[in-house]
């Protein structure tokens, strides 16, 4: 799913053609290579959405890394990996590493701060769990809505290890989060949640594969999505479970909301089973917002849009609350609160 894409290599450049890209039409935008985005200073003030939490931080600007672009983690501890554009009509990418050795326990913050316009970043981020540890992964997107972005993972996880992630998308004029978990089970546990609350013309992308390549693991996906005005959003979600995965317990929900007549979902949720004694599920829900329970709230003393709002950021939130980590937690609710 990832190994394709190459921002210097217009042949490269997926489009509808692509089964995995058909709801994301990268060529339709981009036909040609982009010029190089040029250097640019770190930022003198602020540490990012997530500062207050501390830990140790990982910043690329346009691509290019301040300091190492790879970390290798012992014990407990907190990374904010912070991916900067202050780019305008130019292209980079990002390529990072982050290893947690057998036994330690991460918190990686990974902020896309988006300070330019029309700028095409792509990230490639490998992430491995040895044994018994635990990483989890927390994502904030906030990019200006004529950029590009795509952002895939590679996500190892080995047996007894856990991997809890969530994404928050607020899209852009075309921005794609690609995850591809190999997961090694024998007791390893993962997590992938996230939303996307899109306005506008805004388009946001949530793409997963997770293959269980032995057996007695187990991954459970929650996705959420609101979408105003003519925004899309895309959903696709691929469980794999070969042969020899007895014992896998894997299930994936996709929840949406339309907000307007032109707004649009598209969801494909997949499970490919090659193994015997599994238990495996998936749903797929896209609507509207209760008519009843907007009355019920009207009819005590909220206005029609302060109902509306209570009830979708309830909707969203049932993802933020998944987020194990207190601080990471009441940051994204912080933070998505401002923005909807």
């Amino acid at each position: 799913m990832t190994a394709a894409f190459n921002l210097n290599d217009p042949a490269t450049f997926p489009s509808r053609r692509v089964e995995a890209w058909k709801y994301s039409d990268l060529r339709k935008y981009l036909r040609e290579a982009p010029p190089p985005s040029p250097s640019a200073p770190v930022p003198l003030w602020g540490g990012g959405p997530f500062e207050a939490l501390g830990g140790e931080a990982m910043v690329f600007v346009n691509g290019r890394p301040v300091g190492a672009d790879t970390r290798m983690v012992c014990g407990d501890q907190t990374l904010r990996l912070r991916l900067i554009s202050k780019a305008i009509g130019t292209g980079h990418t990002v390529s990072a590493r982050v290893s947690a050795r057998a036994g330690a326990k991460l918190l990686l913050l990974e902020t896309h701060e988006g300070e330019g316009a029309a700028y095409i970043a792509h990230t490639r981020l490998d992430i491995d769990i040895a044994h018994d540890a635990e990483v989890i992964r927390v994502v904030l997107v906030d990019e200006p809505e004529d950029a590009l972005s795509v952002t895939q993972a590679r996500v190892k996880v080995e047996p007894g290890a856990r991997y809890r992630q969530t994404i928050i998308a607020t899209g852009a004029k075309l921005q794609r989060f690609e995850t591809e978990v190999a997961h090694h089970a024998r007791g390893a546990d993962v997590r992938l949640d996230g939303l996307y609350a899109l306005s506008g013309d805004r388009h946001a992308d949530l793409t997963s594969v997770v293959t269980h390549r032995a057996a007695d693991g187990q991954t459970s996906q929650l996705t959420k999505g609101v979408v105003r005005d003519t925004a899309r959003g895309v959903f696709q979600g691929k469980i794999v479970v070969e042969r020899g995965a007895d014992g896998t317990d894997a299930r994936m929900a996709h929840n949406a909301l339309i907000l307007s007549e032109r707004g649009e979902v598209d969801a494909k949720p997949e499970l490919i089973i090659y193994a015997d004694d599994v238990q495996c599920a998936h749903g797929n829900t896209v609507g509207t917002l209760d008519e009843s329970a907007l009355f019920y709230m009207q009819q005590r003393g909220l206005s029609a849009e302060e109902a509306r709002a209570l009830l979708t950021r309830a909707f969203l939130f049932e993802v933020v609350d998944r987020i194990e980590h207190d601080g990471a937690r009441e940051e994204v609710r912080a933070w998505l609160t401002e923005r909807s």
